[in-house]
């Protein structure tokens, strides 16, 4: 289930650094929110789809990895991203 155009274009716009930006870990952390948050909803109604729940948890841990990333590199976009995004911090 891949995310429509429109919500990851609505998050690289909303992430980007500059115009042309689509790689850059607060762009990819925004898009991989966004597909965790829908599998999220697709687990609560299919709770028996192990193989989506692996997938969500794979992405998670992406997620988590490119978050310490921008935490060593950039500290204060790593602020900005987890506040927008209303994700916890440890």
């Amino acid at each position: 289930m891949p995310l429509a155009k429109e919500v990851k274009a609505k998050a690289i716009e909303d992430f980007h650094r500059h115009e042309k930006d689509t790689g850059s870990p607060e762009v990819q952390v925004a898009i991989l929110t966004n597909r965790i948050n829908q599998l999220t909803e697709h687990l609560r109604s299919n709770k028996q789809d192990q193989s989506c729940r692996r997938g969500l948890l794979k992405l998670v841990g992406q997620r988590r990895r490119l978050l310490t990333y921008l935490r060593k590199s950039d500290y204060n976009a790593y602020l900005s991203v987890t506040d927008r995004l209303h994700l916890r911090r440890k």
